[in-house]
Formats: C-alpha cells, sequence, structure tokens
C-alpha cells in the first residue's frame, strides 16, 4: 500500500517508542519505511542527540551517555510544531502530550529479544534490565501515563511479517486521520 497523502496534509506528529532502555525491536526499520512511503519527516532521536551532543553525564552501569531531555525537547519543538513528523526513540514520556496524535509501543517476544541484545553484546545487568522491561511492560505504562489511552496502541514486532503488518496498520490509521482532520 502507498499512502496516498502528502506530508503538507498532516498537522499532526507520529511517535514510534518502545520499552526504554529496550533496543533492537524495530523501531528504525519501521520508521524509516514509514517515512519513505507517507513523505512524513523521520527523527531518531538518538542520531539527533549524538549529532548535537545533547547529553548530561555519562552512565558507566550501562556504559552509554545519558539523554539531556530537555534540550532533546528544545531542539525539537520548531520542527515539531510543523507537523508531519515521525518520532523513533525507546522511550517517551518526557516529550509533551500536545506533540503526538498517535504513539506506537513496538513489543517483541522475551526470546526473540534476548538473542537479538546478546547478539549485540549486551551482558549482565543490561541484558537483563531490558528483558525485564519487555516482560513488565514498562515503556507501554509510562506512554499510558504520559498520554490518552486512546492514542497509545501496541503492536508486534517479532519478524518480517509483523513489520509489513504494522507498515500497513500505521498508513491506514494516517490515511484515516488524515480524511477525518483535513
Amino acid at each position: 500500500m502507498t499512502c496516498k497523502c502528502s506530508v503538507n496534509q498532516y498537522s499532526g506528529v507520529f511517535c514510534l517508542s518502545t520499552v526504554l532502555p529496550l533496543k533492537r525491536v524495530g523501531k528504525t526499520t519501521l520508521g524509516k519505511e514509514l517515512a519513505e512511503r507517507t513523505g512524513l519527516v523521520y527523527v531518531n532521536v538518538g542520531e539527533l542527540a549524538q549529532e548535537g551532543q545533547l547529553f548530561d553525564g555519562y552512565d558507566d552501569e550501562y556504559q552509554c551517555p545519558i539523554l539531556d531531555e530537555d534540550r532533546v525537547v528544545d531542539e525539537l519543538e520548531d520542527k515539531m510544531a510543523d507537523g508531519g513528523v515521525i518520532v523513533d526513540y525507546h522511550g517517551c514520556d518526557f516529550f509533551p502530550e500536545r506533540w503526538f496524535h498517535i504513539v506506537f509501543v513496538l513489543r517483541t517476544d522475551n526470546t526473540n529479544l534476548y538473542n537479538r541484545l546478546e547478539n549485540r553484546g549486551y551482558t549482565g545487568k543490561k541484558l537483563q534490565d531490558n528483558v525485564q522491561c519487555e516482560i513488565f511492560q514498562t515503556i507501554y505504562e509510562e506512554a499510558m501515563e504520559a498520554y490518552k489511552g486512546e492514542i497509545v496502541h501496541q503492536l508486534p514486532s517479532n519478524d518480517p511479517e509483523d513489520l509489513e503488518r504494522n507498515l500497513e496498520q500505521i498508513m491506514q490509521w494516517i490515511e484515516q486521520w488524515s480524511n477525518e482532520n483535513n
């Protein structure tokens, strides 16, 4: 399916989110492909932070930089006001509610997740915490607390078939939202 809408028709923003600090569930692949098919603007918050050095220290335990959430929000504010943006990050509760018309939380099977993270070199506490976040639906719960429940949706992300189904479902939602709001 190809979305028939142009980016100029969108006054809304769409967030793709998954479990913090969870990675490797397909957010980036889904976000980039969705942007390509729809003409929406894709923003990877991790890359944005790296490019702008939007960090507030370093976490020795997890061996990663600590995101300066306020600076990220400041950096994105103008772009988000324009609308038509897909935001890709492994958390969402620090983004202003006014930015989003819908939030997608990608979920993956624990065994798949464990294998993906282990292949990426995760070990010990970092590996355990990521899998526990998925088991306990941490980001889904955070998203439900941060945004209206009716805009938060979970999507499975275990295999290429899930990716295609998710793309189709999101594009149908965009088409419906666009028809109802333009």
